[in-house]
C-alpha cells in the first residue's frame, strides 16, 4: 500500500464522544493519519487534540479550517497548541472556504479568498516560526503579534487547492496541496500543476457497498451539495465535466432539485465516489496513488449493508 493511509474523524454517523474507541484502533490497523474537517459540525481542532492522546503516533492534520472564520492570530495559536501536544505530527490544513460557511455562517468576509489564504499562509509561516510580525498584507494589517509560546517543532502548513493558482501557491510556498471531489484520473491532472515534489492530499468518500443503485441515489444528494457551490463547479470544469454537469446547474439553478440530481450520470457519480466491497474499495484507493495521490483520506459514508466501524475496518491497508 501507500506510505500514507488517512482517515476522516470524527466518524459520520457518531459524535466525536462516542469515536474514541475506534479511533484508539486506527494505529493498529495501519492508519497513518486522521484529518478533521469543519462545516458546520465539530470543530476543525479539538478532534484532532483528543486523537493526539487516543491514537498517539498517527499524524494529525485539519482539512480544511477556513481563513475567514478566525483572526490570523486566534489561528496562530489553535495551530501552535496542536504543535505543542503532537510535535512533528500535526499539519495545519487551511482554505479559502465558501461564502456559505464564512458569511452566512459565521457573519464574516468572504473577500479576495486567494489573497487572504495567501497572506494568511504568509503570517502563520513567520508567526508559528516564533517571530513578532508588523506587516500589512493585501488582505489584512498585522499589528506586533507574537506567540507566548511559539512551538519548538512549527507544524507544516497545507493548502486547500482546486484549480491552478492555489495549486501553485500550494506548491511554491506551503507544504501540500488537499483537493476534493475528484477521480483517480483527476488526480494526474492536479498532480501536473504542482510538480512531484508537493504532498497531494486528498479526501475521497467511501460507500462499502455492492449496491450500486443505492449508493448512486445517495451519491447524487452529496454532489449536488458541493458540486453546485461555485468553486467546485469551475473545478469541475477545470477537469473537463462542465458539459456533463451542465444539465445538473441548468436545473439547481432553476430550483428543480429533483430535476437536479436526475441529471447527474451515473459515471460522474462512479467517478467520484469509492463504493464496492472492500476490495474493490482498496483497490479503487490504490489507483489514485498510483496516479499521484500522496495521501488519501477516506471517509466512509453510511448506507451500505456493513457498519461504519467495519468499513474502517475493512478499509485499512492491513485489511
Amino acid at each position: 500500500m501507500t506510505q500514507n493511509w488517512g482517515m476522516t474523524i470524527p466518524f459520520y454517523d457518531r459524535s466525536l464522544s462516542n469515536s474514541r474507541e475506534l479511533i484508539e484502533e486506527l494505529p493498529g490497523l495501519g492508519y497513518t493519519d486522521v484529518w478533521s474537517a469543519e462545516v458546520n459540525g465539530a470543530d476543525g481542532f479539538v478532534p484532532l487534540a483528543m486523537s493526539a492522546q487516543w491514537a498517539p503516533g498517527v499524524r494529525l492534520g485539519s482539512a480544511i479550517v477556513p481563513v475567514s472564520t478566525r483572526g490570523p492570530g486566534l489561528l496562530a495559536m489553535s495551530a501552535a497548541t496542536l504543535a505543542d501536544l503532537a510535535p512533528g505530527r500535526f499539519v495545519l490544513g487551511i482554505g479559502a472556504s465558501s461564502p456559505a460557511i464564512v458569511e452566512r455562517w459565521n457573519a464574516g468576509t468572504f473577500a479576495k479568498p486567494y489573497a487572504r489564504t495567501r497572506d494568511t499562509l504568509r503570517f502563520l509561516k513567520k508567526a508559528l516560526a516564533g517571530e513578532k510580525v508588523s506587516e500589512a498584507y493585501e488582505t489584512f494589517e498585522i499589528k506586533g503579534f507574537k506567540l507566548e509560546r511559539a512551538p519548538k517543532t512549527p507544524p507544516k502548513i497545507v493548502l486547500a487547492a482546486l484549480r491552478p493558482r492555489m495549486l501553485r501557491l500550494a506548491a511554491e510556498e506551503a507544504d501540500g496541496a488537499i483537493t476534493n471531489w475528484l477521480s483517480p484520473d483527476d488526480v494526474r491532472k492536479v498532480r501536473a500543476e504542482i510538480g512531484p515534489g508537493t504532498e497531494l492530499i486528498a479526501r475521497l468518500f467511501v460507500c462499502v457497498s455492492e449496491d450500486a443503485d443505492r449508493v448512486r441515489e445517495l451519491g447524487r444528494w452529496m454532489l449536488a451539495s458541493y458540486l453546485t457551490v461555485p468553486v467546485y463547479a469551475a473545478f469541475h470544469d477545470w477537469l473537463g465535466r462542465g458539459e456533463v454537469l451542465r444539465p445538473m446547474h441548468e436545473a439547481w439553478a432553476a430550483g428543480d432539485r429533483q430535476a437536479a440530481l436526475k441529471a447527474i450520470p451515473d459515471e460522474v457519480v462512479d467517478a467520484l465516489i469509492v463504493h464496492g466491497d472492500a476490495a474493490t474499495c482498496r483497490a479503487r484507493i490504490q489507483e489514485y496513488v498510483a496516479g499521484g495521490l500522496d495521501t488519501p483520506v477516506l471517509a466512509p459514508i453510511p448506507g451500505g449493508e456493513i457498519s461504519i466501524d467495519q468499513a474502517v475496518r475493512d478499509l485499512a491497508p492491513k485489511g
